[in-house]
């Protein structure tokens, strides 16, 4: 994928949940005071952090992300906070903070832009190059991951992070397809193919055949899952006492991670039994945000 920067006019990401996660902030004892400190560790448009920055005016945060498109739109978004936001090109397992902070946020979700935009190759709404990389600086996109796994490989990938009951069959199909016929030309081809292994009757339901297999693709191509364990592992680790770590998901998979994670991390007082989730009014405004899950935890 061609990496152009000079126009991030697409990035029009909506932040979920936004009310939830400042008031998830409440919870640290000295939130009303001076010299507030946070993370964003997925900054993508600057949402979040704009609400944060707006009703703390004490605040400041480092905002993380490894989207260069993420980032520059992030930049135009928070220019009146310049002086109190810090924006890294930055995987947040990878980033290692100088100091601790109060708090810090995570919203797991792809971007809309991400999905919107065909050329990043993550929707089969409309046709694009099989990339799904976050990162696009990543070495192996989705069409080279197809490319070089074995179909036993490929299947167990696909029920992995899918959950996909026909993983096997798909993978046979995909597997053929790129002996007969080469590379798939696009997303759209590939998710036809994918949608041919389905019963005529379910391929034409509200959620599209090939919805698991681009989700199990998009998880292994940016390693989200050991990515996000990695995260957990380390995240208590940048909070000062009393701090508070405010995740949301939108995947079982994730929200497994990070349920188990909140619970038996002895470091940590899980503030959430069950997630929080989206408002009705939220849900009608913004149909993406109707999966999402919060959880919240504290250090002890």
């Amino acid at each position: 994928m061609q990496t152009d920067l000079s126009d991030s006019s697409f990035f029009n990401h909506q932040s979920v949940m936004t009310d939830e996660i400042m008031a998830s902030l409440e919870h640290y004892p000295l939130i009303h005071n001076n010299q507030l400190k946070g993370i964003d560790a997925t900054l993508g448009g600057g949402g979040h952090s704009y609400h944060l920055l707006r009703k703390y005016s004490d605040l400041n945060i480092i905002g993380l992300d490894q989207d260069p498109f993420a980032r520059k739109s992030a930049s135009k978004k928070l220019d009146e906070f310049k002086n109190r936001i810090d924006i890294r090109a930055s995987n947040f397992a990878d980033f290692v903070p100088k100091e601790k902070v109060s708090f810090v946020i995570a919203d797991l979700g792809v971007n809309s832009n991400q999905i919107d935009d065909p050329k990043r190759g993550f929707s089969f709404q409309k046709d694009g190059p099989l990339d799904m990389r976050m990162n696009p600086f990543l070495d192996v996109d989705a069409d080279k991951l197809i490319e070089a796994l074995n179909e036993k490989d490929l299947a167990n990938l696909i029920y992995k992070y899918g959950e996909e009951r026909l993983s096997r069959k798909i993978a046979r199909k995909i597997k053929l397809d790129l002996k007969e016929n080469g590379k798939y030309s696009g997303t759209k081809e590939l998710a036809y193919s994918i949608a041919g292994c389905f019963p005529p009757k379910q391929r034409y339901k509200k959620i599209h055949p090939a919805t698991r297999t681009f989700q199990a693709l998009r998880i292994a191509v940016n390693k989200e899952i050991e990515v996000l364990e990695k995260f957990l592992q380390v995240v208590p680790e940048w909070l000062l006492p009393g701090g508070i770590i405010s995740i949301i998901s939108f995947h079982s998979l994730e929200d497994r991670l990070v349920k188990s994670c909140f619970k038996n991390d002895q470091r940590l007082k899980n503030l959430t039994k069950k997630p929080i989730t989206p408002s009705e009014q939220e849900i009608e405004l913004n149909k993406r945000a109707r999966s999402g899950k919060l959880r919240i935890a504290q250090l002890n």
